[in-house]
């Protein structure tokens, strides 16, 4: 496989953030006086934004605003006690970086947030182009922020690959014509991801160097 750029999902691939996104959303349900889901459905959810599935939930607009403001004041409260970074990411992106390779973050969170995922865990300083949910109008499983991505990078998507840990991930990765690369170390198995598209299922962080 030749790469002109390996495209990086955040959350479940790039910092490990799965208790604080599962606790914010037990939080705002029950603020919200809406039903329990099970931890399986709120896991379904990761890799997509945060309005889009909250809106199964609330019965208008209003309380779709409302509780995404719950959900992100509880999420950023709470931020730093609950993300930590997973173990070889550091090395693997310092090493991609000694090759030269064209990397970016595209994630459904919003950039600002993102941008202070990567710097609890130390890694904002590889990473030049971030595509965040607030910039692009149609989101993952969507191919957009990956298309908007390989264009800020000035590389073509054919010749490129989406490491992520979700199944709208590798959703998105197949829409924009690029390699759909599961990131084992994540929350998901590797049958989930492998159903859903993935080319490659890599069980830690390092293996992705051999991708270049």
């Amino acid at each position: 496989m030749s790469l002109e750029a390996i495209l990086f999902d955040l959350d479940g691939t790039l910092i490990d953030s799965i208790e604080l996104i599962v606790k914010s959303y037990e939080h705002t349900l029950r603020e919200h006086g809406k039903p329990e889901l099970s931890r399986a459905k709120i896991m379904s959810f990761i890799g997509i934004p945060l309005r889009k599935h909250l809106q199964h939930y609330a019965v208008d607009e209003a309380e779709v605003e409302s509780m995404t403001r719950t959900y992100r004041a509880w999420n950023l409260e709470h931020h730093d006690s609950l993300v930590r970074p997973f173990a070889g990411v550091d090395g693997m992106l310092a090493g991609l970086r000694e090759r030269r390779q064209n990397i970016a973050v595209v994630t459904s969170k919003l950039s600002e947030a993102a941008w202070r995922g990567l710097a609890l865990c130390g890694l904002e300083g590889y990473f030049d182009v971030l595509v965040g949910a607030d910039d692009v109008e149609r989101h993952k499983p969507d191919p957009t922020p990956l298309l908007f991505a390989c264009e800020r990078l000035g590389v073509e998507p054919q010749h490129c690959a989406y490491i992520g840990d979700s199944v709208h991930d590798m959703a998105a990765a197949r829409a924009a014509a690029m390699g759909a690369i599961g990131a084992g170390w994540g929350p998901f198995d590797a049958t989930e991801l492998e159903a859903a598209g993935a080319t490659l299922v890599l069980a830690s962080p390092d293996q992705v160097l051999a991708l270049c």
